[in-house]
Order: structure tokens, then C-alpha cells, then sequence
């Protein structure tokens, strides 16, 4: 096939003329940093993801960060999470004083595996963290039912899902914790996410005791709503009082402008989503040396952030599209491998091998709600091509 001209982005954010339109009015109210157009956001993606709360971030990263600290970890505590995932899930564990314990993942889903759960419990272990990889939901009962196996009920489970917006596991929504027997689940607002705010995050939990912890430690450990305090509408507290050292993780109201239509609009933009990765799935099926992302055999909603796919030789794999005008992702690599985790703890390759064996092919394909089928068949023709010359 001749190169497409221009390329066709991995990724690329959909913003419409109402974000613009809110981000305006936004800017022209005169109050841009968190305000009501936050509050507005987090009571929206509460009741869309079937939380009693949510608390919006600056990043997921920050989400976690803040989560774990909610949740008073210490020093020699052992926070179990994949291999497979951003190095985020497995560095805020670090930020908050504990360790965290890799696992392998699943050979067709690449989402935690519940038997490598189990072998990495420990005394030590104080809580498990599921990636619901590429937005495919993760087995939460099956790692509920190796804690209960265990007598280990009190490890709690934090579930990262940044990939996740929109997603629901057994008919119930990711973000909906206390029906998935979860402590809290953090999602991702990043440019190439389902849905963007440019940068930020949000957590859900339904303990309003979790949730006031968290908001200390989003903002200074400060006891006094910024809103409220400078608001001309407002009844401002005459003080405030710090209880914690915060940090300072809050999303603003121009922010959280774009963010309530991309939440109105995210329905909409997983369902292309899915059009295009069912296209993906059949095209490429039958493509040799080519490996495919399976499905989980629970009941769910796979809101599809990322199609993944093995390559054969990935580098070259991924020039090759490139140099055919087809953009491609990397996620991701095997997060034990990393030269700071070698260092520090000791993680050589071998450690994780079904982790080990997806991140050394793993390539994500372009995939956003405004490809046409056109350009989807197209990302097919080269895909096709390249294999077929690497195996020629």
C-alpha cells in the first residue's frame, strides 16, 4: 500500500464546540481554578459510575498517590500489583512508604492473574491493585475469592482504572465499589484516554470517611473549601486548620468545563470505539504471528482505551507502519524490568514470564472515536503487509 498522508495518529482527543463553548463561559465567570464546575463533574461521573463519591485530580497518578496515603500505609507494608502497567501504579505505592509485590498476568486477557495474586500474598500485604488492562475489566471476584481463601478479607483492593471510564464488570460499573467489593477505583483523564481533561483524574468510593481522607490529602491537609472561602455567594468559614501535610493534587473548573460534555459524550465515543476494535478483531484474525488481546469469559463491558496487539518483532513492526503512515503506541513494558526496580529490588527477567513475553511484542494500534472504517481498514492493509514481509 502506498503511506498514508498525512499519518494516522495512534491517538487523538475529541473535543467539541461544546467544551469550547463551557471552557468560554469557564474563563469569562471569572472563578477558573476548582469551583462549582468540579463539584458539577464530580457529582456526574458519581452517579454515571455508580459511586456515592467522586473526587476529581490534577492526574491518576496524584489519584493514586493520595489513595494509597488515605489508606495509611507504612513502611514494610506490601502493596500486589501487575507487572503489566504504567510504571504510575507501582510508583505512587513507593511515594507512599510501602513496597510493591509484582505478579504475573492473565496469557489471553494480560489483566492480573488470580493464581499469581495468591502466590504473592505475604503477611506483609496490605492491599492488591487490579490494572483493568486497555479498559478490559479485571476478574474482581476471582481476587476477592483468593483473599477470602486465604483469610485475607482484610487486604483491601484499589482498583487502578485508568484505562476504564465507562467500563462495568458482572453488570456493575467500574467505579461502583462497594458493589464490587473494592475500597476505590482511580481513573485517567489523559489526552488519549476514552475521555480527556486534558490532564486530571478522578477516585470513587462509597466510604464518605475514605473520601473526606482523600480530600485532605488532595489539598495542603487543609480543613476549609477554597470555593466557599473566596466565593461572593458562599458563607465563608472564618478559618482553616491544616490536619495533614497534603499536597496540592485539585482539578480546576476550566478543567472540569471540558470534562462534563466528554463524560456526557463518553457513551457515544466507547461505543465507535468498539465498532472499530470488532473491525480490528476480524480483519486481523487471521493474520500469522500475529497475537490478539482475548476476551474475558465474565460478563462485562470492554470500553476498549487501547487495541493491543503481540508482534512479531516489535521495532521493526512499528517502523514499518510508521514508515506506511500508520501511528502506533507502546503499552507497555514490563515495569519490574525498569533499571530502578532492578536495582532496588532485585527483579531480574524470568520473574514474570507471561508479563515478560506480552511487553516484549506488545504494540497498540490507532483507535479513536473519529477514525472512519476507511482508516481503520487501512491500519488493517499495513498491518497485513508488514507480517507478510516479515515472514516472507
Amino acid at each position: 500500500m502506498l503511506p498514508r498522508n498525512p499519518i494516522l495518529p495512534f491517538s487523538r482527543p475529541e473535543i467539541g464546540e461544546e467544551e469550547i463553548a463551557e471552557v468560554v463561559r469557564c474563563m469569562k465567570s471569572g472563578w477558573i481554578t476548582t469551583g462549582p464546575l468540579t463539584a458539577q463533574f464530580e457529582q456526574e461521573f458519581a452517579a454515571t459510575h455508580g459511586a456515592a463519591h467522586a473526587l476529581a485530580f490534577s492526574s491518576c497518578t496524584g489519584a493514586l498517590h493520595v489513595c494509597f496515603l488515605a489508606m495509611d500505609l507504612k513502611e514494610g507494608d506490601e502493596v500486589i500489583v501487575p507487572a503489566l502497567t504504567w510504571p504510575a501504579t507501582s510508583n505512587m505505592v513507593i511515594a507512599a512508604g510501602a513496597t510493591p509485590i509484582f505478579a504475573d498476568v492473565d496469557r489471553s486477557t494480560w489483566n492480573l492473574d488470580p493464581e499469581a495474586l495468591a502466590a504473592a500474598l505475604t503477611p506483609r500485604t496490605r492491599a492488591v491493585v487490579p490494572v483493568h488492562f486497555a479498559g478490559q475489566p479485571a476478574d474482581l471476584d476471582a481476587f476477592r475469592a483468593v483473599l477470602a481463601k486465604a483469610g485475607r478479607e482484610d487486604v483491601q483492593i484499589l482498583e487502578d482504572a485508568a484505562h476504564a471510564a465507562g467500563a462495568s464488570y458482572q453488570g456493575r460499573p467500574i467505579g461502583a465499589c462497594s458493589q464490587n467489593g473494592t475500597t476505590a477505583a482511580c481513573f485517567s483523564f489523559h489526552p488519549i484516554k476514552n475521555m480527556t481533561t486534558g490532564e486530571g483524574g478522578m477516585v470513587t468510593t462509597d466510604s464518605a470517611e475514605l473520601a473526606d481522607r482523600i480530600k485532605l490529602w488532595r489539598f495542603h491537609g487543609v480543613r476549609r473549601d477554597a470555593w466557599k472561602a473566596y466565593s461572593a455567594t458562599e458563607k465563608a468559614p472564618a478559618t482553616y486548620d491544616v490536619v495533614l501535610p497534603g499536597f496540592k493534587y485539585n482539578l480546576t473548573d476550566l478543567q472540569s468545563a471540558i470534562g462534563i460534555h466528554q463524560l456526557r459524550k463518553l457513551p457515544r465515543f466507547n461505543a465507535r470505539r468498539a465498532e472499530i476494535a470488532a473491525l480490528y478483531g476480524r480483519e486481523l484474525a487471521a493474520v500469522g504471528g500475529l497475537g490478539l488481546p482475548g476476551a474475558a469469559a465474565y460478563p462485562h463491558v470492554h470500553p476498549w482505551h487501547l487495541f493491543t496487539v503481540l508482534a512479531p518483532d516489535r521495532a521493526e513492526f512499528m517502523d514499518r507502519l510508521k514508515s506506511l503512515g500508520i501511528g502506533t503506541g507502546l503499552h507497555f513494558e514490563a515495569v519490574h524490568l525498569h533499571a530502578y526496580y532492578r536495582e532496588r529490588y532485585g527483579y531480574r527477567p524470568g520473574a514474570f514470564p507471561v508479563a515478560e513475553e506480552v511487553c516484549a511484542r506488545i504494540v497498540s494500534l490507532p483507535l479513536f472515536p473519529s477514525m472512519t472504517d476507511d482508516d481503520a481498514m487501512d491500519v488493517v492493509a499495513a498491518v497485513r503487509e508488514v507480517v507478510e514481509r516479515a515472514a516472507a
